[in-house]
């Protein structure tokens, strides 16, 4: 069954961030130029961005919502429901006509699928991270919970190999079919993980609780009354994985196609190199916050990450390939480095009652604040300093800083497992 989960929560959050990269690196590249008015390249690279925001934006209600009836009815459930909700939703994207096709009709539909994929995304990535947490092996459990983080870096991986892949065809035929197909193979992928997760049982920890202290009627609430101090750090250590995450893989590629004039070809294949290097980074970091604890890795990936945010644009203003290459492989490998440990982290802060709900609120409402917007505010950073990427990189050191220090501030918990 262990094997099984294994299986089940990876193919889950590798289709979440498939979907959820594919869409980043179309905003950046693709959906700019074919879902909103032409003639202004930098107000329709704008409105795509804030397109993507809104992804983010109601991923809160997803964790909310998703969260309640996971901490209530069970992980299992909750985890078919949103891999169905984000596959779907996904493929859907594939099949949506163009600004040409029918007007001002093509954003709405993007926005609106956008907002169903955020929706169920707002509970993957949380719900199988602290499943795999609780099915794991006393002492074992960062090492697990870091496993579904490194499918989600995977999928990442893949959304940008198939990017990638259809970005060679020839120009005219990229635009008007090609960019679809990374879109619609999600199905095949999400028909594969339903048929996998059917088959897994549900949460040993959660069967206990509920045994033998029943079920929150208002897990939210419980939170809010019992652990708000917890909650609120909680929500602000996740504000530096997103900005680490969203900054590289979204406002960057732009930066460096539009800005720089580095080749589309170049810059995705630096994607590659960073969620190469995060997806093999991930398993160690959880591994290591075993041993040293996670509270420890989590903080000092963060500070890391934070110190490189200036060498990180120097690299790419170099415009020399090794070096634009070498910069997303450090910058992957950090952030690697940060989601291997919170997996575990955030799964520690909550008792089994309330975990789902705390950790999917931790993610998501920290998601909505810094990750959608990271690449909005950064290309407005940008455009107000004339093209100098100087406040974005006081943006991103400061926001990986603060979540350093609520890490700091959350004595007690990362690696000792007192809430278990």
């Amino acid at each position: 069954m262990l094997t099984r989960v294994v299986m089940a929560t990876t193919i889950g959050t590798a289709l979440e961030w498939y979907g959820f990269i594919l869409f980043s690196a179309m905003s950046a590249l693709v959906l700019n130029r074919l879902f909103f008015p032409p003639g202004d390249p930098v107000a329709a690279t704008l409105a795509s961005f804030a397109t993507f925001a809104v992804g983010f934006a109601v991923r809160p209600l997803g964790a909310l919502v998703i969260g309640h009836y996971g901490d209530r009815l069970g992980r299992r459930r909750m985890l078919v429901i949103t891999l169905v909700t984000v596959g779907l939703s996904s493929a859907l994207m594939g099949a949506l006509p163009t600004y040409a096709t029918v007007g001002a009709w093509a954003p709405v539909l993007l926005v609106v699928l956008r907002v169903i994929q955020g929706f169920g995304a707002g509970a993957e990535y949380a719900g199988a991270s602290l499943t795999m947490a609780e099915f794991a092996p006393p002492g074992l459990r960062g090492r697990y919970a870091a496993i579904p983080p490194a499918g989600a870096a995977l999928g990442a991986l893949l959304s940008a190999g198939a990017f990638a892949a259809v970005s060679t065809l020839p120009p005219d035929d990229f635009l008007s079919w090609g960019w679809r197909l990374p879109f619609l193979v999600t199905i095949l992928v999400t028909a594969t993980g339903f048929y996998i997760r059917m088959r897994v049982a549900e949460s040993p920890m959660f069967e206990k609780a509920k045994r033998e202290q029943g079920v929150a009627r208002a897990p939210a609430v419980e939170l809010a009354r019992g652990a708000p101090r917890t909650l609120f750090l909680g929500v602000v250590s996740g504000v530096g994985p997103n900005v680490a995450a969203y900054i590289p893989v979204v406002f960057a590629l732009t930066y460096l196609t539009e800005q720089l004039g580095v080749s589309r070809t170049n810059t995705l294949i630096g994607a590659l190199i960073y969620f190469a290097c995060s997806a093999a980074v991930t398993p160690v970091a959880g591994a290591l916050g075993d041993v040293v604890g996670r509270r420890i890795v989590l903080g000092g990936a963060m500070v890391c990450a934070a110190v490189f945010a200036f060498p990180f644009f120097w690299l790419l203003d170099t415009k020399d390939v090794g070096y634009v290459w070498f910069a997303f492989g450090v910058s992957g490998s950090l952030l690697g480095a940060q989601l291997g440990a919170q997996a575990g982290f955030l799964a520690d802060l909550f008792t089994t009652r309330t975990r789902f709900s705390g950790v999917a609120l931790s993610r998501e409402i920290a998601a909505a604040l810094a990750g959608g917007t990271a690449p909005l505010i950064a290309a407005a950073l940008l455009d107000a300093a004339g093209g100098k990427p100087w406040p974005v990189v006081l943006y991103m050191s400061v926001l990986l800083l603060v979540s350093a220090l609520a890490v700091a501030l959350l004595k007690g918990f990362g690696g000792r497992e007192q809430r278990w």
